[in-house]
């Protein structure tokens, strides 16, 4: 049975930096697609940067234009877990976010539309001015 799990997320004010975590059981993200996805309180959801790994690092990888520069996304320990690195927060970055996996549809890049097949159950990452 395939779990993600995130962890990682909190409270910090703006300009600071929060490493997120996505451990993954019963599943490896090598040769695979994986996207980090955000969801603000009224508002839809939103990948913030998604990859292909390949021998356990990221093959290609593209960021939504409002993280660009700012959020990294690495994949480590055998490409079982996968973080998302956050620098210089922002206010308009509070969300809960989610770490997923394996396309059904789309294409593996950020306006490729995906669906993905695993979920993590996320965490909140809340910015302040």
């Amino acid at each position: 049975q395939v779990h993600l799990e995130e962890s990682g997320g909190g409270s910090v004010q703006a300009g600071g930096s929060l490493r997120l975590a996505c451990a993954a059981s019963g599943y490896n993200f090598n040769r695979d697609c994986m996207a980090w996805i955000r969801q603000a309180p009224g508002k839809e959801r939103e990948v913030v940067a998604i990859g292909y790994i390949h021998n356990s690092d990221f093959l290609y990888n593209s960021y939504a234009d409002s993280v660009q520069g700012r959020f990294t996304i690495q994949v480590e320990n055998g490409a079982n877990t996968a973080y998302l690195q956050m620098e210089n927060l922002e206010p308009a970055d509070t969300a809960k976010y989610y770490c997923a996996a394996r396309l059904k549809s789309g294409t593996c890049v950020v306006t490729g539309g995906g669906d993905l097949t695993y979920w993590g159950q996320g965490t909140q990452v809340t910015v302040s001015s």
